[in-house]
């Protein structure tokens, strides 16, 4: 699915990955990035987050936090991330990115407070209840600032993924408010949600949640009660043509994680601005009872889609000819993705060492692969700038 896009979109990049791989610059289960392309496309993030007077934060936890990504990002003029957990802002911190927004969407552990505030100062800290605001205020307190909080809420009709659960009962938000203003290093500084934003299926469109107008509704239950300077974050499926939507809900922060490179639901439905910049590079092991055998480690096939036949370039040269596309079988989610099988009985039988290059929207902090940078792809002169392990860490590779 998002092969297609890549092939169509940016080939240069893909022909550039198999190059690099054949001559033992890249290695098997890797994601790799066109920087070139991401600097791009958050430079088209950014304008457009300006001309809409909105904040704007990288997430970066689908590209396993790679510094090079990193840098990319910031040359665009994206200069802050948002931390998805810890483990994303010791990565973005060291790579040099500060922390725009820390606590969302897993909360900070109540003995990692201290060092979360001490080392990364976060613009904005998301709390969900007040044990927490209590714990992040107080590790603002010894660190000698005051922490802006923001209060996740939540309202009945309210929509979120299993596991993504908690937050303020948004009609208690003015009294929510006034706890953290209370609190001796903290201070109320806005609301947030997620997802604002979510694809829909059957219209191929991306709409407002329900949690989107829960915001604008308690942004205006707070404006009632006399605070008029609120931040209002609402992260999800971010895209340059989304932006002036989540302003006009009210919106004064946005998040862009896969639109970074181009690989948000609606990027595979239409072509908007961020062309896609990712694709995940493996290699051919071994042949057995008509399948070719692939190293794994790094198939995530997001379910924000239904199932759909996965189909792979398979060459031991760069190509992106269609003569090249075999369909793929993965293991499924409850098997270790030690292997993927592509068929080897079509005209076009994969040899041990070929190159395989997959299009995947994916999620690659919580796999076992690399993430490669790549620079100089637009000019034609490609230059690998880092090899890390998908927690952001250089990798020594090879050993």
């Amino acid at each position: 699915m998002f092969l297609d896009v890549l092939r169509r979109r940016n080939p240069r990049f893909i022909e550039a990955a198999m190059a690099l791989h054949q001559s033992g610059q890249i290695p098997a289960n890797s994601y790799v990035l066109d920087l070139d392309t991401v600097e791009a496309n958050a430079r088209i993030l950014k304008a457009e987050a300006d001309r809409n007077d909105l904040k704007i934060f990288a997430m970066t936890k689908q590209v396993g936090r790679n510094s090079s990504f990193c840098a990319a990002v910031q040359r665009g003029g994206i200069e802050k991330s948002v931390a998805v957990d810890m483990a994303c802002a010791r990565a973005t911190h060291a790579a040099g990115m500060p922390i725009g927004h820390l606590g969302h969407l897993q909360q900070i552990a109540r003995f990692e407070a201290d060092a979360a505030a001490r080392t990364f100062r976060p613009d904005y800290w998301t709390v969900f209840n007040a044990e927490k605001a209590g714990e992040a205020a107080s590790a603002a307190h010894k660190a000698g600032y005051v922490q802006s909080l923001l209060a996740r809420i939540k309202a009945e009709g309210d929509i979120f993924y299993r596991g993504h659960e908690g937050g303020f009962d948004a009609d208690d938000i003015v009294a929510v408010a006034e706890m953290f203003d209370a609190l001796e290093g903290g201070r109320f500084a806005g609301i947030t949600t997620f997802p604002a934003l979510l694809f829909d299926h059957e219209s191929r469109k991306v709409k407002p949640t329900p949690n989107l107008a829960t915001l604008t509704r308690t942004a205006e239950a707070l404006r009632k009660a006399g605070r008029t300077d609120i931040e209002i974050n609402a992260p999800g499926t971010t895209s340059s043509v989304l932006l002036a939507a989540l302003r006009e809900a009210g919106a004064t922060q946005c998040e862009p994680g896969n639109g970074l490179h181009g690989t948000t639901a609606l990027h595979v439905m239409e072509d908007l601005p961020e062309l896609p910049a990712v694709l995940y590079l493996t290699e051919v092991s071994h042949l057995s009872g008509g399948k070719a055998y692939c190293f794994g480690g790094g198939f995530y096939i997001d379910p924000i889609f239904p199932d759909y036949a996965v189909k792979a370039l398979v060459s031991p040269e760069p190509t992106t000819s269609a003569d090249a596309l075999l369909e793929v079988e993965i293991p499924p989610p409850s098997a270790i993705d030690y292997y993927a099988m592509i068929d080897a009985e079509s005209a076009r039988r994969p040899a041990p060492g070929d190159t395989a290059v997959f299009g995947f929207r994916g999620q690659a902090f919580v796999t076992r692969a690399y993430t490669v940078g790549v620079s100089g792809i637009s000019t034609g002169k490609p230059v690998v700038e880092s090899i890390e392990h998908s927690h952001g860490a250089p990798a020594q590779w090879p050993v």
